[in-house]
């Protein structure tokens, strides 16, 4: 079975994290699942944007995180993106960055609070820093690891991969998602934003706290809840 399709989409996905500036020389992936096939296509490592194209793209085994198909090797995060296609089932299309303003809080340790409605439009609160990695895990199965340690995170406070799309790994850099790839490099454009206007806000604002749980409510469930009424229906 040809995956033609879906290559031209995860090569058009990582070309648009690089036109959008959240990836630099080679330093981003972007990787789509099919779920049916059981297999996710993702970006070769550590080649060029400009040249990339949808022959180069591989695929990989969502179970074993093995190359299944393709000359080339698979990006060195390709553990990660399995990881979390392994653990989050409504996650379709996976983006890393080191998207410089993301990066930046990252590396701080610090979450990224919801301070207005333009964060509380995409992300259903403060978008989450995990703990850094241990000496153990970064000398074992480091990309696994760090898929690992997302998972962990998640699970240990509760949030919904769904209503979160985003984390930022410690002293790394961000990982998001969404239903498709395109769906998940929106999440990377949006979350660069968000970490922009957060670190202005705290610039003009240091004692700021975050929006009131009903201006958060209202933003993110009028695009995403049950009863969602932002854009057209029909």
């Amino acid at each position: 079975m040809g995956y033609e399709a879906l290559k031209q989409r995860v090569c058009e996905a990582n070309k648009a994290i690089s036109r959008a500036g959240l990836a630099i020389l080679t330093w981003g992936n972007a990787s789509e699942v099919d779920r049916a096939a059981g297999l996710f296509a993702i970006k070769p490592s550590g080649v060029d944007y400009d040249v990339l194209t949808p022959d180069d793209i591989v695929l990989v085994s969502v179970e074993s995180g093995e190359r299944v198909e393709g000359e080339l090797s698979p990006s060195s995060d390709s553990a990660t993106h399995a990881e979390l296609y392994r653990c989050f089932a409504g996650v379709g299309g996976i983006v890393h960055t080191h998207s410089c303003a993301a990066t930046a809080w990252a590396q701080a340790r610090r979450g990224i609070p919801c301070l207005g409605t333009t964060h509380a439009d995409h992300f259903y609160g403060e978008v989450p820093c995990t703990r850094a990695l241990t000496r153990e895990e970064v000398e074992g199965a480091y990309e696994l690891n760090t898929g690992k340690v997302i998972v962990a995170h998640f699970e240990k406070h509760g949030l919904d991969a769904a209503q979160m799309p985003a984390v930022l790994v410690a002293c790394h850099g961000p990982f998001v998602w969404g239903t498709n790839a395109a769906a998940a490099v929106t999440s990377g454009i949006t979350l660069e934003e968000v970490a922009r206007m957060a670190q202005l806000t705290f610039e003009l604002a240091p004692e700021v706290g975050p929006v009131d749980d009903h201006l958060l409510d209202k933003h993110f469930l009028r695009k995403h809840g049950a009863e969602a009424y932002y854009g057209q229906r029909g």
